[in-house]
């Protein structure tokens, strides 16, 4: 498995992996808008037979980095390919021991908040209808910068 920053040249292969792994995807533009933006990480796991198999799309705030997107191709999933993603983006990100990192994620994705969990993550709260297809309810997760600076 490859680790790279994602191009524009990917943006059919990501629309492809975002259309099938949610409900309400992300348009072509949102993600070109992300992949300009000099204060975003965007980086692809791509298989050597497969192509693009995953994505992480990442924004500095202030005070933290946003996970904005993530996605693996269902095929893909299990294989620790998220794991990857997020480690590469924690090796990235390591000098910057001021912001910690946030997410929010569906309430019934208890798959993903395992993963982040093992991450280091915490739930810090909800979001109430959070989401426009169906109004489910956010967990906002967390990662403090110290979680990363002792090495977890």
């Amino acid at each position: 498995m490859i680790i790279r920053r994602l191009q524009t040249s990917d943006l059919g292969a990501i629309e492809r992996i975002e259309r099938r792994s949610y409900p309400t995807p992300w348009s072509r533009s949102m993600f070109a808008a992300e992949l300009a933006k000099p204060s975003s990480i965007c980086l692809g796991a791509f298989d050597a037979k497969a192509g693009l198999v995953a994505y992480l799309i990442i924004s500095r705030y202030v005070d933290a980095w946003h996970v904005m997107n993530v996605a693996v191709e269902p095929e893909h999933r299990g294989r620790g390919i998220a794991t990857l993603l997020f480690d590469r983006l924690f090796e990235l990100t390591a000098a910057d021991r001021r912001r910690g990192y946030t997410l929010e994620v569906r309430v019934s994705n208890t798959a993903a908040i395992r993963l982040y969990e093992r991450l280091g993550f915490t739930s810090r709260g909800i979001r109430r209808g959070y989401y426009t297809d169906n109004r489910e309810d956010a967990l906002v997760m967390w990662r403090d910068p110290l979680a990363r600076a002792v090495g977890a």
